[in-house]
């Protein structure tokens, strides 16, 4: 299957994410050795490099407020979610938050589709529910537009 550049930019920047996720580190120091160490595998020639320096650095740089924006549509306490529930919800919120020229449906969509290809068995559908409630929030024009 082939998946577009910007959907591996997306599942790069979401290996990253759960590193500094996983190692707990929440000053940032890892960031930059965590970018440089995606780019050095042999696949990252097939992601969108500019997009994923923009996900990955937007969600290191933004990660308290988008757990802000996402905390209220969570049905359990935000340490209580995987890894990966976390990160994917991280990368979904800074796209429907800061780059309204992803269409809202897309960014609920690739974020629905990471969470099928790296989360638990019915993770995607807690991921699509809770971007769900953030877009009608944070987009409400757009989604309201396409009701």
């Amino acid at each position: 299957m082939h998946r577009s550049a910007r959907r591996r930019a997306r599942e790069f920047a979401l290996q990253g994410i759960y590193a500094w996720l996983v190692s707990g580190d929440t000053d940032l120091r890892e960031a930059g050795s965590i970018d440089a160490h995606i780019q050095d595998s042999p696949e990252f020639e097939s992601a969108d490099p500019v997009w994923f320096k923009t996900l990955l650095h937007g969600v290191f740089a933004d990660a308290p407020a988008l757990r802000e924006a996402f905390l209220p549509y969570i049905d359990r306490p935000l340490d209580e979610l995987s890894p990966i529930e976390h990160g994917i919800l991280l990368i979904g919120s800074y796209e429907l938050i800061h780059h309204v020229d992803v269409p809202y449906k897309v960014a609920i969509n690739e974020a629905v589709e990471l969470a099928k290809e790296f989360g638990g068995t019915d993770g995607f559908k807690f991921v699509n529910g809770v971007l769900d409630k953030l877009a009608a929030r944070v987009r409400s024009l757009e989604v309201n537009a396409g009701r």
